[in-house]
């Protein structure tokens, strides 16, 4: 979190021109997140391909130097009586470590409680699952707010075999909005 209070970090969805500068950031942090996710650094076009009611990315930017910080995917979004997604991310290298990460995953929750009238997602829970020994990723899910739910077992497969993950949710009823926090 900023310590003088100000912002430094924005989210909005990928678009075609960032194609590049995304490549390089996956590439520069490969072996930062290689070691939990896979390392594709051309997926971007793919990725921008596939959004839609499923599956929404938002890319969180440095407001100083326009800098990739990192990707977030609000994945398997359920609406109905659900109103549910999972979030995935990635921090990319210089920036990982700086708490700016933690800044643009609470501007993609809010942007995930907000109501879809009001131009957000709609949603009333979201979900966290991370690999048992991914401590950065734990301490981040904590750090926002989720609570530990359980574990699942070979839950993704992910670097030739199927991975174990800890389960994490929050709930709109525990959501604090920027404007509370």
């Amino acid at each position: 979190m900023p310590d003088d209070g100000g912002v430094r970090v924005t989210i909005r969805a990928p678009r075609p021109d960032d194609v590049v500068a995304y490549s390089e950031a996956v590439r520069r942090s490969a072996e930062h997140i290689g070691r939990w996710n896979p390392i594709e650094p051309d997926a971007l076009p793919e990725l921008l391909e596939r959004q839609g009611p499923g599956l929404r990315t938002f890319l969180i930017v440095d407001e100083a130097t326009g800098g990739l910080v990192g990707k977030c995917n609000v994945a398997n979004i359920v609406m109905g009586r659900f109103c549910n997604g999972a979030l995935g991310y990635d921090s990319y290298l210089p920036f990982a470590g700086t708490g700016m990460m933690s800044e643009g995953m609470l501007l993609v929750l809010d942007q995930c409680f907000t109501p879809a009238h009001q131009g957000g997602l709609g949603l009333h829970r979201l979900e966290i699952n991370v690999q048992p020994d991914n401590e950065r990723s734990i301490a981040m899910a904590r750090r926002l707010g989720f609570r530990h739910e359980g574990f699942t077992p070979r839950m993704l497969f992910l670097d030739g075999g199927w991975r174990d993950h800890e389960r994490f949710a929050l709930t709109i009823e525990d959501w604090k909005p920027a404007e509370r926090r």
